[in-house]
């Protein structure tokens, strides 16, 4: 039986590790063809994933998919990713703008270089690509482009702040998150009529990832939830009727609860087990 995304062409930034990864063998098991897009192609030393540990997994599983090295801070990189996504596959129905910097330190003494890479990597990459996909989508007659944020991106409540607040040097990161996701909210609704559906989506909770617990960025209190309920959620909102399914800030679990989907597999088979 063809999968929901036969026939598709789906770009997924940050797909060497991570949420990236899950995102792109759950496309593929359903039929896409999928760009992956990373900086990190061969194996560096104390960094878990590459692109061609994730497009290995893609092609033993029978899907089909290429790998564009690219870094993300970079103008020439980015068209790069279109333009070879083009090239090798022929078209673009979905982007997924999963790649994200987080520089977790207090904000008051954040440095300007990276306080610009964390908005070039985590808004202004995302925005360009959108905008180098949205006329091909066009001329396709429609598509789906879901933007990955974060829960951080709401704010807190205080005084008093919690300890999160006061202690994890978070603001930063939220602050490009929460424009992120007012500038979907803004193509939605100018891109609606073109029938392409511009969403974000957050997880509930940090996700549990091989490469998330290798490198120690989930605190040992955190709650977690599975990446097969993210990649489940993306590939809810890339599969929908871009039409009625769009301009959603959307957080994972609730989202599959409200739509009545059950989170699958990564591979698609089996609904997972809760």
């Amino acid at each position: 039986m063809p999968g929901v995304l036969e026939g598709k062409v789906a770009i997924v930034t940050g797909a060497s590790r991570g949420i990236g990864v899950g995102i792109g063998e759950r496309f593929a098991a359903e039929g896409a063809a999928v760009a992956l897009v990373a900086r990190t192609v061969e194996p560096r030393p104390g960094l878990p994933g590459t692109l061609l540990e994730t497009a290995s997994r893609i092609e033993a599983a029978g899907g089909r998919c290429i790998v564009v090295q690219a870094d993300l801070a970079d103008p020439g990189s980015r068209a790069r990713i279109v333009e070879e996504t083009l090239s090798a596959l022929g078209s673009v129905d979905i982007l997924v703008n999963n790649a994200a910097r987080a520089f977790y330190e207090p904000a008051q003494a954040i440095s300007e270089k990276r306080l610009r890479l964390s908005f070039e990597i985590n808004f202004t990459a995302p925005f360009d690509l959108m905008q180098r996909v949205i006329p091909v989508m066009r001329e396709r007659g429609g598509g789906w482009i879901v933007n990955l944020s974060s829960s951080t991106s709401k704010a807190t409540a205080g005084p008093p702040w919690d300890d999160f607040s006061r202690n994890r040097g978070v603001g930063t990161y939220a602050s490009t998150k929460a424009a992120l996701e007012r500038m979907s909210l803004a193509l939605a609704a100018e891109l609606h009529d073109d029938g392409i559906a511009v969403n974000t989506l957050a997880p509930v909770a940090a996700v549990l990832t091989e490469a998330a617990v290798q490198l120690g960025v989930i605190p040992p209190e955190a709650h977690t939830e599975p990446l097969e309920v993210m990649a489940e959620a993306v590939l809810a909102l890339c599969s929908g009727d871009p039409r009625e399914l769009t301009g959603r800030i959307a957080l994972s679990g609730p989202l599959l609860k409200d739509l009545g989907i059950v989170p699958r597999t990564l591979d698609g088979r089996t609904p997972l087990a809760t």
